[in-house]
């Protein structure tokens, strides 16, 4: 198998969730402290080899290309006031990798952006991380996958371990056989089993390594639950030609950044851990929790 180069990442969604600032911003720009969350997801990419990133988009996600684009105006002003730091800073997410944006068609659902990208992606593997949740690791989540997939060939899908008993009415959960070193036969996997019927320990934090035949399984996929067509339904179809694996991310700290609650943990976490700004930050978390 060749390098993974490339990646997909699906950011076409309405962000209903986060009604109304989400009515005409991404809501993969809601920014986790001064950046936003999908630049995280790009920079984990990044750092794990990938060269080319496919950004599927929709409706009102301008300001996504933008972000991923020089500035001159901003960038002329930051030189002429003498802010070289930060003019360095912004040059930098435009030099990254290079980017591609992909108008979403076809049926609503996780599956359908991946088979928009088809064509770009070609007859090599590739890996897909979702634009609204990410998983910090010492070493990248993608990296861990990429090794993976190195010495077994086949598509390798991420885990974390469940936090709490709501995380399996969230994500779902593999039935799996223990290899070694973190990774794992995928049997089965359940989506959003509940604790009393999960078959393990882990659940997924959405990233995947994807062989090219995805694309035929997804077009074979009839649309399931909410007249959606399922990313998962297309790996399930996979299992006639390869075996599944799970790599359970060592070390790996996942922000599912979708939803309201998670959103603001991120944000308190990434605070806490921020030099310039914790001392001052933690007094206040602290004072308020006195209050309550």
């Amino acid at each position: 198998m060749s390098k993974i180069r490339k990646a997909v990442v699906p950011a076409a969604g309405y962000g209903t969730r986060f009604l109304p600032m989400t009515k005409a911003s991404p809501k993969e720009m809601l920014p986790i402290i001064d950046k936003p969350i999908i630049q995280y997801v790009v920079e984990e990419a990044v750092a794990s080899g990938i060269e080319d990133i496919f950004i599927v988009t929709g409706s009102n996600k301008r300001a996504i290309e933008d972000h991923f684009d020089h500035n001159s105006e901003l960038e002329s002003y930051l030189e002429s006031a003498g802010k070289l730091e930060q003019l360095e800073e912004i040059r930098k997410i435009a030099r990254m990798a290079n980017f591609v944006y992909i108008r979403q068609k076809g049926p609503y659902g996780n599956g359908t952006p991946i088979l928009n990208c088809e064509n770009v992606i070609g007859n090599e593997p590739f890996a897909v991380l979702w634009a609204d949740q990410f998983t910090i690791a010492r070493e990248p989540r993608l990296k861990q996958m990429i090794t993976a997939f190195k010495q077994y060939n086949d598509p390798v899908l991420s885990f974390v371990k469940a936090k709490s008993d709501a995380d399996y009415d969230r994500y779902g959960v593999p039935e799996v056989k223990m290899i070694g070193n973190g990774i794992h036969e995928i049997i089965e996997i359940r989506e959003k089993p509940g604790r009393e019927n999960a078959p393990s320990d882990l659940v997924s934090d959405g990233g995947y390594i994807l062989t090219p035949d995805i694309f035929e399984a997804l077009r074979e996929t009839e649309v399931g639950k909410g007249n959606e067509l399922w990313l998962v339904d297309g790996i399930n179809k996979l299992k006639k030609n390869h075996k599944l694996y799970a790599c359970e991310i060592e070390g790996g700290k996942y922000y599912d950044t979708g939803n309201k609650l998670e959103y603001l943990k991120a944000n308190v976490d990434f605070g806490l851990s921020r030099p310039d700004i914790n001392g001052e930050f933690a007094k206040f978390i602290r004072e308020t929790a006195e209050t309550l």
